[in-house]
């Protein structure tokens, strides 16, 4: 892996704008990137992956898995607030010491902030929403691997699935 900087880099694994692997957030990057859009505005943990899948064209979006843990670690560091509103929904504010963390940290968050919107320009022959879709499959098929063990009988269920896809995917 080769960092760019601290909290950019590229060679990991996830989402990159190639479609290969790179990872869009290196250490500590995802918390200076959602600091930044709730200071920019209160929001919701949904309009966070839906703004930062925007930025970046589509062709990433972090799941819930990795937003709502990082939420509650700023919340923790006293970076930001989170308010219970309608339907159990947070809204998360920055606090005074989540803009001095982000005034701190302004040209690295500025950088990721740029960097993303170079990546957002979809890359040829790979449209958005067929890497989202694949970005999608790969995680269910983590999620579900790394769950209770599968059965002989679901072994074959899950591999049927994956034969069958691989099927419909060679008659596009």
């Amino acid at each position: 892996m080769r960092p760019f900087e601290e909290g950019l880099e590229r060679g990991g694994r996830g989402a990159s704008r190639h479609g290969g692997g790179g990872r869009i957030f290196g250490h500590g990057g995802l918390r200076l990137v959602l600091l930044q859009l709730i200071a920019d505005k209160p929001r919701h943990g949904y309009e966070l992956i839906k703004e930062i899948g925007d930025r970046l064209g589509g062709s990433y979006s972090p799941s819930p898995g990795v937003i709502y843990p990082t939420l509650t670690l700023l919340e923790e560091m006293g970076y930001t607030t989170m308010a219970e509103n309608g339907g159990g929904r947070k809204l998360y504010s920055i606090t005074e010491a989540g803009q001095t963390y982000l005034a701190e940290n302004r040209a690295l968050a500025d950088a990721m902030l740029a960097r993303m919107q170079d990546t957002g320009s979809p890359p040829t022959g790979r449209p958005p929403q067929v890497v989202r879709a694949l970005e999608n499959f790969k995680m269910a098929v983590r999620l579900r691997l790394a769950g209770t063990e599968l059965t002989e009988e679901q072994a074959h269920a899950f591999a049927q699935v994956l034969d069958q896809a691989a099927q419909n995917l060679e008659r596009i």
